[in-house]
């Protein structure tokens, strides 16, 4: 169980652009859409979803300057205390988010600013109170914010941190290769893929063999299953599923970062692996009932 502190979220945030088509789209003419704008950012949204839980939560990005209040705004209502770095170049990420009527989306994205992290937009003191380090995918998939992200691991090592990691994005991985990234965030203490992520990094499509395969890298790994639940590996310890209630859901975005939400937050209150994946699932099942990333 972890100590007294704010979980550390360090990653991206970004300008969701949800676009739901009303028709079949018209190539070279126009398509009437639902269309709106919400802070997002997977690593911005898993803070906002710490914090509306209640588990004190601190969140370091960068931003262009237009959106700084707009982003501090957002995070600061749910319970998140936000360190924004202001770049003085690049504006905010934006993302374009189009669904489709059976919840499907595809994305668009342009991540700006958050290419631009470094470790040293961490406070100093921040880590060194912090019962826990999360990290995204994302912030390994690019030359520059990699070397943040490897710092900050470094930093974590040194300080005896825990830190959990979300592989984030199946294409960005098979871009970079599973053994690359198993080689950046080999022992972490949790990691959160998906199915398909687990696959690549695994390298076997089976959920259960995957998860147990994977804990020679990481303390805990979670695989989530959509719909299905997830399956729960500890090392040295047999695989365990976890069911969810299946949902029609409204828009899945954010999701993902719900769920390691609702686990992180139940793993800091003393919950076992197990019990903290059934709260990660109860979690996601309020995200993807909702359009946008965020509680």
């Amino acid at each position: 169980m972890p100590g007294p502190g704010r979980v550390v979220v360090v990653g991206d945030v970004v300008t969701d652009v949800l676009v739901r088509p009303l028709g079949p789209v018209t190539p070279d003419s126009d398509t009437r859409a639902a269309i709106v704008r919400r802070p997002g950012g997977s690593a911005a949204n898993l803070a906002s979803w710490l914090g509306s839980l209640g588990t004190p939560v601190g969140f370091v990005g960068r931003v262009g300057a237009v959106d700084r209040d707009f982003h501090a705004g957002h995070l600061a209502a749910l319970g998140v205390e936000p360190h924004l770095a202001v770049d003085p170049e690049r504006e905010t990420g934006t993302i374009v988010v189009v669904l489709d009527d059976a919840g499907r989306r595809t994305m668009l994205t342009d991540r700006a600013a958050n290419l631009a992290l470094t470790a040293d937009d961490v406070p100093p003191g921040l880590l060194e109170q912090a019962p826990l380090l999360h990290l995204t995918g994302y912030s390994f998939f690019e030359p520059g914010v990699r070397a943040a992200a490897l710092e900050l691991l470094t930093r974590a090592r040194v300080l005896a941190l825990p830190v959990s990691v979300d592989p984030s994005s199946v294409a960005f991985l098979r871009e970079a290769g599973s053994e690359q990234f198993l080689a950046w965030t080999s022992g972490a203490r949790f990691c959160f893929p998906n199915r398909d992520e687990a696959a690549v990094l695994a390298g076997t499509a089976d959920p259960r063999a995957a998860a147990e395969l994977l804990t020679a890298h990481y303390g805990t790994v979670v695989v989530t299953l959509d719909g299905d639940g997830c399956v729960v590996a500890d090392r040295g310890r047999a695989a365990v599923a976890v069911p969810a209630e299946r949902l029609v859901p409204v828009d899945p975005t954010g999701a993902g970062d719900a769920f390691c939400a609702g686990f992180l937050d139940a793993w800091c209150r003393g919950a076992d692996p197990v019990d903290a994946a059934a709260a990660g699932a109860r979690v996601a099942a309020r995200a993807v009932g909702r359009l946008g990333g965020r509680p």
